[in-house]
């Protein structure tokens, strides 16, 4: 059961986020019509200025849940099949047997077994995950590098595989998703960003959301400070940056607003067919980047609150932003949260990130909000 929200407890629980540590954090929180927002802290820590619960920002991997209802907007009509091998579209990229036994679902899932590319395109994160032994020079030295989604591709396709296609637990992967973004373009003659805008984004009737052409995020924002596990002190802004690193896997810039308003009409089949959706919610274990097992479907996390339901979404994080966004099964509950502060946790001598209170304030602030 899922309590009406309290304002007051809402915001105190956000201040906390805040006093925790993160530099500042604003939120939007539905049930049914009634809609609550907050801010707390600030979005330019040199000037104080403060953070506005509709400032525009980089909400990372939640941008796979649209572009894999792109996705399954060509299924819907038949384009494209969600157990055809990925050979079959695109024979160049994943060649030979693994382009035969890879499917489009198993991209969508993360259960291709294609290793992520990122160690490679940024040189000194090499022995990611084994954060100990990373630095964060690549960050920087690649603030404006442009990078071709099929070099991307080809660095994960080459690199040793993270399983058998189609096997459980899966490992989430960058590479998959630049791999549905070729798809998109090879169905439909038209680039991925254009694509998800035109029927996606604008089809939702998002104002504020886009798949960014520059390095900059337009109209309010907030700085986005990346901490890269304390090994970057004080924390480095890098809201100005090129995400052809991700594309249409992690590039997008939305609100909190947009979010809810996105979700609510995905999950109310109002984006892809129920049929579709269906499909959306079959979920399987994967590994996450930071090494937790999540109920991943297709393109959306599912969670479950004992004593309150399950509820769908996603999250995301890029260098510096990051955002939350669930929505109860029933659709009455929503919650979407961003943070201008990433990968705040210090690692011990064996490599591993540390508990911080930002953690416990943020689960504390979510359980609040979805669950009062």
């Amino acid at each position: 059961m899922t309590d009406a929200f309290d304002p007051a407890k809402l915001q105190t629980a956000l201040a906390d986020i805040h006093r925790a540590g993160m530099p500042g954090v604003f939120a939007e929180v539905r049930d049914h019509d009634e809609i609550w927002c907050g801010a707390a802290g600030v979005a330019d820590i040199a000037t104080g200025r403060p953070v506005a619960a509709d400032m525009r920002h980089r909400v990372g991997s939640i941008t796979k849940t649209f572009t894999a209802a792109a996705v399954l907007q060509l299924v819907d009509d038949s384009e494209i099949g969600l157990d055809t091998p990925i050979g079959h579209y695109l024979p160049r990229l994943v060649p030979g047997d693994r382009g035969a036994a890879i499917t489009v679902r198993m991209l969508i899932n993360h259960t291709s077994g294609l290793a992520e590319y990122l160690p490679q395109a940024y040189p000194s994160l090499a022995a990611f995950p084994v954060l100990a032994k990373t630095t964060p020079q690549s960050l920087e030295d690649n603030r404006f590098t442009r990078f071709r989604p099929a070099d991307l591709i080809e660095m994960g396709v080459s690199a040793p595989a993270t399983g058998a296609p189609g096997s459980a637990p899966g490992v989430y992967s960058n590479t998959n998703y630049l791999l549905l973004c070729e798809l998109l373009e090879t169905i439909t003659g038209t680039a991925a960003e254009k694509y998800i805008t035109r029927n996606v984004i604008e089809r939702a009737g998002l104002r504020d959301t886009e798949l960014p052409a520059g390095t900059q995020i337009d109209g309010p924002h907030s700085l986005h400070y990346e901490a890269w596990f304390g090994m970057i002190d004080p924390p480095r802004d890098y809201s100005v940056y090129d995400m052809s690193w991700v594309g249409p896997a992690a590039s997008l810039i939305s609100t909190v607003a947009d979010l809810n308003r996105f979700f609510d009409l995905l999950l109310d089949g109002e984006i892809i067919s129920p049929a579709a959706l269906a499909q959306m919610q079959r979920t399987t274990a994967v590994i996450s980047f930071e090494g937790k097992t999540i109920d991943y479907g297709l393109g959306l996390h599912r969670m479950e609150l004992p004593g309150h339901g399950v509820f769908w979404g996603h999250d995301g994080s890029v260098w510096g932003g990051g955002a939350i966004s669930m929505t109860s099964a029933d659709g009455r509950r929503q919650m979407s949260v961003a943070a201008n502060l990433q990968r705040w946790n210090v690692l011990d001598s064996s490599g591993r990130p540390q508990p911080h209170p930002i953690d416990g304030a943020l689960q504390a602030f979510t359980r609040l909000a979805l669950c009062g």
